[in-house]
């Protein structure tokens, strides 16, 4: 029987809810009719941020689709150079660390910096690219018409129709993640019309072999070839009708009706303490089972079987803005251009970016202990941009930020078994470089192979080399975990003593003020990568009780204590947290008005700088909230509007869910807008370059150059405006959810659904006029929950 409260908000309010106090009421499903959501162009690729991803969240591949030649660049996550670390690397530096307090005490800033080149370590190693196959037309060009190229991300399949010469062409591509291969398929409308020459090769040291219509391509990353990572790859090509041979290392096809090719690869990689080539595994093995798939299974099972498994995690959430179908068929890279240049609300692309945000976290992160890179895990380099490697002061952790709101933890997997891998080496890294033997440590950059060390080699910046909170930070990816899934045995087994080791390495990391002996602080201390300019003109980066510090530490203690307690364990080191967080040096407001980001109130040298880290206690972390500390917040929201709204991509992605996070839907669209900016190839010369941060034409993030983390960041941060939520630990765990915290004007009537929130439950609901219609809270768990919505707070029990 539904009670008269809930009658009467039912009466008033146009909502149906299918989860009550006392009520038990079925309501249908609400329907988010989602338009169909492609990438399309009317050209092939010129350049590599025109070209179309697909990966199996191992193999990747770069489509081109040029009908006279049609490349292919491929990628392996697993193909980096080097080997695991030494893990008695910077033994006995740890020495220096009094010389740096004791100038940083003395307010000799200048002497702490340089001091600093002595607590560096070996640089990452690189993500390297694999191989290229190149598909080229063999005969007469004829005249190209009725070009399209798509990417459809409902299907996760590549596409290409054209004519030439009165004759259909149509091309197909998917990466699968079951038969761990990239399958491509060439049809032609008229039999016996397709002739081209196909060629497998590597900008690595390779051989490469062809006989019997099959590649074998063998190499290794660049150095030593004793001393890093091996490959083999192999493509088979089939076809019906024609016939095929083989000219030195090139196949050719003649007067075929359908020609397919499937391409699979296996690096020596395995696992971060395994020399590559001592310990390494049985690739050429691996890849000769993986391309017996497309002996046993015919091309339609295939792809049948990738779908399948793909659409497994991506249908799981829909999003439906109103007036997103007028746009659908329209290029992708003409709407991104005009969605720039003029005020035009485009729902369709906005959607479009979203999803896509997911469509490359499940491609490029499903691989154990190697999670996306820089680069996801795609790159056309040699020497990818950044070394394409992990970097942990914002980039590795803003990967992650939307795989528990848009339902793919499962696509955690490959970082809770990096952040393991961190661990192990990290307590290496905390005794040798800081003396601290309990705990361990996680720097500014790390590579496959786990390394944990600050980076810099004596010579570069510490303003970003000397940082070494990268593993306090990257820890609460994996409590974000817990508190979506509520999975006890994840929290037991894999979150809390790897939460807690690096719980205790910060323990020992804080020093006692030494202008307020009560109060705790870092010492040295970085803000990534800003620099200050202190009372006396010195522009500096090393400095003591730097807010970024804190912040982090602030938010690991009390996520640690939330966890030991939940477990029922460990209660002595979780009060031992508590009276620790009590002493933190507390936040200050600047005389800007803004979030003081050092200890003292000196200046930025660089005010538009895009890094923000000082503001992590409002997001990624919740110890900063709009309710719970609103002069704070309010002091965020101005560094925010100090900070301006031109910055890289990765950087704008952050700032969305910053603005959403203070509930400002106008600021927070506004910043999504400019994460749409239109950003012209990096080798694109015309009078219409654009350079700045941004999107690229295949909605690739433009820092510039790319770096996938602005997508991922993109889409979390819709997921930001649309639902909030929090775990009450002071009220026994009960959950509280907020539709529509950030609702743009210009999004006033939609609907979603699968979207997952923390306490381990998933919502769906619809709106209109900017006002929630229609609610269904799903989800295996049972419990109390506070659902806000429309200006009224109500209790619900699941």
């Amino acid at each position: 029987m539904i009670n008269r409260f809930l009658l009467l908000i039912l009466l008033i309010i146009p909502c149906t809810l299918n989860c009550t106090a006392k009520s038990k009421t079925k309501t249908s499903d609400i329907k988010v009719e989602q338009p169909p959501l492609k990438l399309s162009y009317t050209h092939h690729a010129r350049f590599f941020e025109e070209s179309l991803p697909i990966g199996n969240g191992r193999l990747g591949a770069l489509v081109y689709g040029n009908p006279d030649n049609d490349t292919i660049i491929l990628n392996d996550i697993t193909l980096w150079t080097g080997k695991p670390v030494d893990r008695n690397e910077g033994a006995g530096l740890s020495e220096t660390l009094p010389e740096i307090r004791k100038a940083l005490f003395s307010e000799n800033y200048s002497k702490a910096d340089s001091l600093q080149h002595l607590l560096q370590g070996h640089n990452s190693e690189f993500f390297q690219p694999l191989a290229t196959l190149n598909i080229i037309h063999d005969g007469d060009k004829g005249k190209i018409s009725g070009y399209h190229r798509e990417l459809d991300i409902d299907s996760s399949v590549v596409r290409i129709n054209y004519s030439r010469d009165g004759i259909l062409y149509s091309r197909e591509y998917f990466a699968s993640a079951p038969d761990n291969l990239i399958a491509m398929k060439i049809k032609s409308s008229v039999p016996r019309s397709i002739n081209c020459r196909i060629a497998l090769t590597s900008i690595l040291p390779h051989s490469v072999r062809a006989s019997n219509g099959q590649f074998t391509l063998t190499g290794h990353a660049m150095g030593d070839k004793n001393e890093t990572i091996h490959f083999c790859s192999m493509a088979r090509v089939c076809h019906y009708d024609g016939s095929l041979r083989v000219e030195d290392s090139t196949i050719v096809v003649k007067g075929a009706t359908e020609l397919t090719v499937y391409y699979a690869n296996r690096t020596s990689f395995n696992g971060a303490r395994c020399h590559p080539v001592k310990e390494g595994a049985d690739y050429i093995s691996l890849v000769s089972g993986d391309m017996w798939h497309s002996y046993n299974l015919s091309y339609d099972d295939m792809r049948k079987r990738h779908i399948d498994d793909y659409r497994k995690y991506y249908s799981r959430v829909s999003l439906s803005l109103d007036g997103s179908s007028s746009f659908k068929d329209i290029p992708t890279d003409v709407q991104l251009k005009e969605y720039t240049d003029s005020n035009t609300v485009n729902p369709y692309l906005e959607t479009l970016y979203f999803q896509y945000g997911r469509y490359l976290l499940i491609s490029s992160s499903r691989t154990k202990g190697v999670p996306a890179n820089l680069q996801g895990l795609w790159t056309p380099h040699l020497w990818s941009p950044w070394r394409g490697n992990y970097t942990m002061n914002i980039n590795l952790e803003e990967n992650y930020w939307h795989a528990q709101t848009t339902n793919l933890s499962e696509m955690m997997a490959p970082l809770d078994d990096f952040v393991k891998a961190l661990a192990e080496n990290g307590c290496h890294t905390a005794a040798n470089y800081y003396g601290i033997n309990k705990g361990w440590c996680a720097c500014h950059n790390s590579d496959i192979w786990a390394m944990t060390n600050p980076v810099g080699e004596g010579k570069d910046n510490p303003k970003w080399a000397n940082w070494n909170m990268g593993g306090a930070w990257i820890i609460n990816s994996l409590w974000e975990k817990f508190q979506f899934t509520q999975d006890i045995d994840y929290l037991r087994n894999v979150a809390y003593p790897l939460m807690k080791g690096a719980a205790q390495f910060c323990l020992s990391w804080l020093v006692n003020d030494p202008h307020c002996p009560e109060q705790l602080i870092t010492a040295p201390s970085t803000s990534p990568e800003a620099v200050y300019v202190n009372d006396k003109g010195y522009a500096g980066a090393t400095m003591y009780g730097g807010t970024a510090d804190l912040a982090l530490i602030r938010e690991l203690f009390t996520n640690s204590i939330n966890a030991a307690r939940t477990l029922n364990i460990d209660a002595a080191f979780a009060d031992t947290l508590s009276m620790t967080v009590s002493r933190l040096r507390p936040y200050i407001v600047g005389h800007m008005g803004d979030l003081n980001e050092w200890y003292y109130d000196w200046d930025d040298h660089d005010f538009k700088h895009r890094h923000q880290s000082h503001l992590i206690g409002l997001y990624p972390g919740s110890h900063i909230t709009v309710a719970g500390t609103p002069s704070i917040a309010d002091a965020c929201r101005r560094s925010l509007e100090i900070k301006g709204d031109e910055t890289t991509g990765w950087s704008t992605g952050w700032r969305i869910n910053l603005w959403a996070r203070l509930h400002d839907a106008s600021q927070a669209y506004h910043i999504y807008r400019k994460l749409l900016t239109y950003v012209s190839p990096d080798n694109y010369i015309g009078d219409d370059r654009r350079r700045s941060g941004g999107t690229y034409p295949n909605l690739f993030d433009a820092h510039p150059p790319f770096q996938i983390d602005g997508n991922f960041g993109g889409t979390a941060g819709v997921c930001e405006m649309l639902v909030q939520s929090y775990v009450d630990y002071s009220q026994k765990g009960e959950t509280v959810i907020e539709l529509l915290p950030a609702l743009p004007e210009q999004w006033s009537t939609g609907s979603v659904s699968g979207i997952c929130v923390r306490g381990g439950y998933t919502v769906d609901f619809s709106w209109k006029d900017g006002k929630v219609t229609n609610v269904k809270l799903g989800g295996k768990r049972k419990g109390k929950v506070v659902l806000i919505y429309n200006g009224k707070s109500e209790r619900w029990k699941k």
